[in-house]
């Protein structure tokens, strides 16, 4: 068992997804997440996307970043729930929320209180935009964020313009950001012992996820389009470097001598170019590469580029993944039985650790499962939980 945070408690005011997702990834490496959530539910179990797909009335976005944490309902508007929250965060190491700026503030809840609770708590906050500025009202949204930051545009062609990624991509990196934010916090915090506010928000993960991009493209002279060019992945990419159309299927083909690739090809001398243009002629080359490639299956591609060392790599779909042996080698899919007794496929935690994948030591849990069992160690006896059920400050699944 991987249970690097354990004694750890991180208590979680997080909705949507790089915020539940960000906590995830404590909660796996043993961290104690109690996940506060309202009367109906945070966002997350209310979403699935495809339809509403569901897995016996788990959404989606319930199953993508819940796993490992215990579910207590507490309505904040009511008193006691704040009682309830206050007496918590004197428990907590950490705080997490991804609440629009200032709404927790409104709640007494905010950085300040909970300081004056526990000194040396670690604040974390993750939002669209940062904790203020002249975009803090508006809504972050992981779509909006990609348009706004520029990733859309380079994602895009030339030909169809701008394109969005076709996941969560920003939501994602920000909640890697967002761990790696509080675990900092916490190292330091074991230094020094003093706590800190850690603020993360989803514009600066979308540049941080450009790093590569920006920096080429704010040193020096900027190009004329910042668009993919055709088959090259990326505008500030030298050619192959791109993914061609195959008689079957697609193919990537990344590092390699032209001469190489031409020679593996057998491209006539006509359609040759040397490494040294790889860049100014890349529409000509992969002009010639693409209509070479689309005579060839993926298989005989693959074979010849692998016989020449050049690097490359079949395009899976979905469907293939479960299979790839390197996949299946790195456990990167766990079926578990869910919280209604149904299995559920998750996506496994990405870090192995002395060798290990972390557990999924508790599924995502029914609404408020564990509203009883987190009172009773905050102290509460069975008729003060029972007197909190019924005036609705706490939920449960039942």
């Amino acid at each position: 068992m991987v249970d690097l945070l354990k004694g750890v408690r991180v208590l979680s005011f997080n909705h949507f997804l790089m915020g539940p997702l960000g906590v995830q990834f404590l909660a796996d490496l043993g961290a104690d997440v109690i996940a506060v959530e309202p009367p109906d539910g945070a966002f997350q179990r209310k979403w699935s996307g495809a339809n509403n797909k569901r897995v016996d009335g788990q959404s989606m976005l319930l199953l993508v970043g819940n796993r490992n944490k215990r579910s207590l309902v507490l309505d904040l508007k009511k008193p006691e729930a704040i009682e309830i929250a206050c007496k918590l965060i004197a428990t907590a190491d950490v705080l997490t929320e991804n609440f629009r700026p200032g709404v927790l503030d409104k709640l007494g809840l905010g950085y300040d209180a909970a300081r004056a609770i526990k000194p040396d708590i670690i604040y974390a906050t993750a939002s669209g935009f940062g904790p203020d500025g002249p975009y803090v009202n508006r809504p972050g949204q992981d779509l909006l964020v990609q348009a706004l930051s520029g990733l859309a545009t380079i994602t895009g062609t030339r030909r169809n313009g701008p394109r969005a990624i076709g996941v969560s991509a920003v939501d994602h990196h920000g909640a890697v950001l967002f761990a790696a934010g509080i675990l900092a916090a916490l190292v330091g915090r074991a230094k020094t012992g003093k706590g800190c506010r850690v603020d993360a928000n989803l514009l600066s993960a979308a540049l941080d996820l450009q790093q590569e991009s920006l920096t080429c493209y704010m040193n020096g002279a900027p190009p004329d389009d910042t668009h993919q060019p055709e088959h090259v992945a990326g505008w500030y990419y030298s050619a192959p470097y791109g993914l061609y159309a195959t008689r079957d299927g697609h193919v990537a083909i990344s590092l390699g001598s032209l001469d190489v690739l031409g020679d593996a090809l057998d491209l006539p001398s006509e359609q040759r170019v040397p490494d040294s243009e790889a860049f100014t002629r890349r529409d000509e080359i992969t002009t010639a590469i693409a209509a070479n490639v689309a005579k060839r299956t993926t298989a005989e591609c693959v074979e010849i580029f692998t016989a020449r060392g050049i690097w490359h790599a079949p395009v899976n779909d979905y469907s293939k993944l479960a299979d790839d042996p390197q996949i299946v080698h790195n456990g990167s899919f766990q079926t578990v039985p869910g919280a209604t007794g149904v299995p559920i496929t998750l996506v496994s935690h990405p870090i192995q650790y002395d060798g290990q994948v972390p557990e999924v030591r508790l599924p995502p849990q029914e609404l408020g499962a564990q509203s009883k069992e987190i009172l009773t160690e905050l102290g509460y006896d069975n008729n003060a939980i029972q007197s909190l059920y019924r005036n609705g400050a706490i939920g449960s699944a039942s």
